[in-house]
């Protein structure tokens, strides 16, 4: 948990504050999400190719043959006309009052750049509703000539860019000194409504929408931009200029006198630009909403502590759970924004996911690495090789802590092993014992039961540790019998004396910091090791404890009670 709350920490940074290569992704994933609508059919684009220009004898056009494309326009039914073109002088062949009496015979716009030229121009009929706002203000304005600005009106036609430098967002109206300014569409769209004014509602944060007479309220973002959703305005030409009952976008597309603009579809031209904004205006594309941050901050923290947590109690089946459901519920997020014109990114929050998911169960995977490897170093020499599979698997089933367990404890030893280290080489000795001691490994493992350790020539086992054995006790007895007679079945000329007892003993691992192991200890291995002791006594080769018969389905054959070191009463014995 710690971990992962420190990478979340980190994850959250970028967010905060909206680090560049961060925002080129937000905006790729807004650009993917915003679908291109249906055009609404109010608008049409007119382009003046270079074609028309040398036909026109070059650039610049004679006013007068922009009146006469004017006045065309209005005769096949157009509703209006918006020259996306600058006027800043007068004609040189004296066709500006001509083109103005076109100007003024239907709603016209022409346009105005944004310049850092500190004019700006004379405005009027804006009312705010709400709070003053002080928002960044336009730098200036280059304006066309007089004759011309009489007859129609003026829309900005700024495009500013975002961090990747593509237009994707245009402001609907811009803060001057002398008021506000709107822009080329906007202007368009309040034209074209019969509108002569702009409401404006604000907030505490900027400006909340914009209300223009004939269309629905705008929404923006707080400074008053709005998202364009790129739609493929239908374009006409000059000869067969189908735009009746539709607004004409006019613009120039030759190359050198045209400045395209780079947008997330293509390179742009002025009123191609202006056309999709008005068309968004219309069709009540997505915003960005101001709290965008605080949705986005919420849904990585929240999320990438429920993948924390769900990993940390679940394991590795927690990081593909918490993971899934992580992924799903924010692309769901992600859809139902969209489905509500909300703009609010998903991505980093599904990237930060799969990091998270990813560390986590990379930490998850190592862990339980380490501890198969740890259960396999720990038995592989003590458990027949499916126990240490099953512990390995099942981690849970062996608690490496200390636990009580109520276990049967066997213990063996050579008899006569000092005489025999006496009389034989050391060579001859290591041999025996060797074979001795496989013989009783091999039973112990065969019947489910630990080999704990060696001590010389005597070996102590534990069943029903680590692993659950319901029939400990018979299968101890049961292994006795077999070291018993796989010994006397062998050429060694040895006898074994094997002791038996069950109680509770306390099992887990035991030593000192540096160096430990797993065993068992308490009374009824101290018992089992005393009974193992008095098989030379009662002269039998097995000895049980009473707890070991009473659990056992074995028919035992008492022997008389024994004095053990440590206890006050005789202890009851058994043999088979």
């Amino acid at each position: 948990m710690k971990w992962a709350s420190l990478l979340l920490f980190f994850l959250t940074l970028p967010l905060v504050f909206n680090a560049p290569p961060l925002e080129i992704l937000r905006l790729k994933t807004f650009d993917a999400l915003v679908k291109t609508p249906e055009p609404t059919g109010y608008f049409t684009i007119l382009n003046i190719d270079e074609e028309f220009i040398d036909q026109q004898g070059g650039y610049p056009l004679p006013r007068q043959t922009l009146a006469d494309i004017h006045l065309k326009l209005l005769q096949q039914g157009a509703l209006g006309v918006g020259w996306t073109i600058l006027f800043p002088h007068p004609d040189r062949l004296g066709g500006d009052e001509a083109f103005a009496e076109m100007l003024g015979l239907a709603p016209s716009v022409i346009a105005m750049p944004e310049v850092n030229n500190n004019k700006y121009p004379q405005t009027h009929g804006t009312v705010i509703l709400g709070p003053d706002v002080n928002l960044t203000q336009a730098q200036g304005f280059l304006e066309n000539i007089q004759v011309l600005k009489d007859s129609a009106a003026q829309g900005a036609v700024s495009v500013p860019v975002d961090v990747d430098n593509l237009v994707r967002q245009i402001p609907l109206i811009q803060q001057t000194p002398n008021g506000w300014v709107a822009s080329f569409g906007t202007e368009v769209l309040k034209i074209l409504g019969g509108g002569n004014t702009y409401q404006i509602k604000t907030n505490e944060n900027g400006i909340e929408m914009i209300r223009v007479k004939g269309i629905p309220p705008i929404s923006t973002d707080s400074s008053g931009k709005k998202w364009i959703s790129w739609v493929d305005t239908p374009q006409t030409n000059l000869t067969e200029m189908d735009v009746q009952g539709k607004f004409v976008f006019v613009g120039f597309t030759a190359k050198g006198i045209s400045s395209q603009v780079a947008t997330p579809v293509g390179l742009l031209e002025p009123h191609k630009i202006q056309a999709a904004l008005a068309e968004s205006i219309l069709l009540e594309t997505p915003n960005v909403p101001e709290y965008r941050l605080l949705v986005e901050l919420s849904m990585l923290v929240f999320f990438g502590l429920l993948i924390s947590f769900l990993t940390h109690s679940l394991g590795i089946r927690g990081s593909i759970i918490a993971a899934l459901f992580a992924f799903s519920s924010v692309g769901y997020l992600g859809w139902y924004f969209i489905q509500k014109n909300l703009l609010l990114d998903v991505t980093w929050s599904l990237i930060s996911m799969f990091i998270l998911a990813a560390q986590q169960f990379y930490l998850n995977f190592r862990t339980q690495f380490r501890l198969r490897q740890q259960i396999k170093k720990q038995f592989e020499h003590y458990l027949d090789p499916r126990q240490v599979k099953r512990l390995q698997d099942n981690p849970e089933l062996l608690k490496l802590g200390g636990e009580k367990r109520y276990c049967t404890i066997l213990f063996t030893d050579v008899r006569g092993f000092t005489s025999l280290s006496e009389r034989l080489e050391p060579e001859e000795v290591t041999e025996i014992m060797n074979k001795a001691l496989t013989i009783q490994e091999n039973a112990v493992k065969a019947n489910g039961g630990m080999v704990d350790k060696y001590i010389g020539d005597a070996m102590m086992a534990i069943f029903n540790a680590p692993i659950d054995l319901p029939d400990h006790e018979d299968r101890a007895i049961a292994t006795a019998i077999q070291i018993a007679h796989d010994i006397k079945a062998t050429e060694l000329d040895i006898e074994i004396g094997i002791g038996l007892n069950s109680d509770k003993v306390v099992v887990g691992n035991c030593g000192s910091s540096s160096r430990f192991d797993y065993t068992a200890i308490g009374d009824g291995v101290n018992l089992a090791a005393r009974l193992e002791s008095s098989t030379k006594e009662v002269g039998k080769d097995i000895v049980i404890g009473e707890k070991t018969m009473k659990g056992s389905s074995y028919k035992l054959i008492p022997l008389e009670s024994i004095r053990v070191k440590g206890k006050e009463k005789p202890v009851n014995i058994f043999t088979i």
